[in-house]
């Protein structure tokens, strides 16, 4: 009986493991006996049944009067929105040293901070810095506008908000219901009499500690982009070049046309660069092989002319002693 009893409060727990996590993995909880891999009893399955029904009807919204489907004992409650704020800048400034200082102290003053900073050096004038901040929502528009007037001439900005308040609130509930069903894991473990039945709880809190450390981390990496937006912003010198976002090509005979045309510019520069950098060597070498061709003539032309071997009787060739 003691192990029947244990083998209903078993299926018990995994129905409610059933109900409670949404999109959790994990193998489903099977009762154990003395016999290896045995079926549950059919009271243990009853159980379960009645169980999963109780639980399922606890959820329910009770109604009143039965035929108006009014809603009765349910809060409604205004949820925060939960949105991310992306947005790039691209500014052409003077001296990127000065703007990229300014910016940081910009960012700085609005509560924010520096998460990202490249640079690339080439003179005063084609300098080019990449800065990426981390900006709290509520200063956001504030630096927008800053960066864009104090720093120099605003080429480009991009923004971008992502509403993520569903997306919350389920890992929300995914969490807290991960985390009950780990505590009626744990329970169940202290009363558990056989090796099996250890080993078979043991595998189950295995995989929701493993589906916890997921959830968590999701609701880690939410929060943080939610309490603070991220900018991108691009320092350009003076001459510096602006990367072009590129346009879509027509499809058809146009794009078809496009191509050709493109490949045969892109051809005739690959020719015209090779034969740039061959004419200083042809200007250098031509002299030089005419030199050459001259010194081998006029040597050719001074030395003696050598007689040619006496030539002997060929077939068909008249005897000289009878003629």
């Amino acid at each position: 009986m003691r192990r029947i009893r244990y083998g209903i409060a078993l299926s018990a727990a995994c129905a409610a493991l059933a109900l409670t996590s949404c999109g959790g993995s994990g193998s489903t909880l099977q009762s154990t006996s003395d016999t290896a891999g045995a079926p549950a009893p059919e009271s243990a399955v009853r159980e379960q049944a009645a169980t999963a029904e109780v639980q399922a009807k606890q959820r329910q919204p009770q109604k009143q009067g039965g035929q108006d489907g009014i809603v009765s004992n349910v809060k409604v409650t205004q949820q925060a929105r939960q949105v991310i704020y992306t947005g790039s800048m691209t500014v052409r400034v003077k001296q990127v040293a000065a703007a990229v200082e300014q910016a940081k102290q910009i960012v700085i003053a609005a509560g924010g901070y520096l998460s990202k900073e490249e640079s690339r050096s080439a003179s005063d004038s084609r300098d080019s810095a990449t800065l990426e901040f981390k900006i709290p929502p509520n200063g956001y528009g504030g630096v927008l506008g800053r960066l864009g007037k104090d720093l120099g001439k605003q080429i480009s900005m991009n923004q971008a908000a992502q509403d993520v308040t569903l997306q919350v609130a389920d890992v929300n509930s995914r969490l807290k219901s991960a985390e009950q069903a780990l505590e009626s894991l744990r329970a169940l473990l202290t009363r558990a009499d056989t090796i099996g039945q250890v080993l078979e709880v043991e595998r189950e809190i295995s995989a929701r500690e493993a589906d916890l450390e997921s959830l968590q981390a999701q609701q880690k990496e939410l929060a943080a982009q939610v309490s603070m937006a991220t900018l991108t912003l691009r320092l350009l010198g003076p001459v510096a070049v602006a990367d072009e976002p590129e346009e879509e090509e027509p499809a058809g005979f146009l794009g078809g046309l496009k191509s050709g045309w493109n490949g045969l510019v892109s051809f005739t520069k690959v020719v015209l660069t090779v034969l740039g950098a061959v004419l200083p060597w042809t200007i250098v070498a031509l002299p030089l092989v005419a030199l050459l061709v001259y010194l081998v003539r006029r040597d050719r032309a001074r030395r003696p002319g050598i007689p040619a071997p006496p030539r002997g009787p060929r077939p068909g060739d008249p005897d000289p002693e009878t003629a």
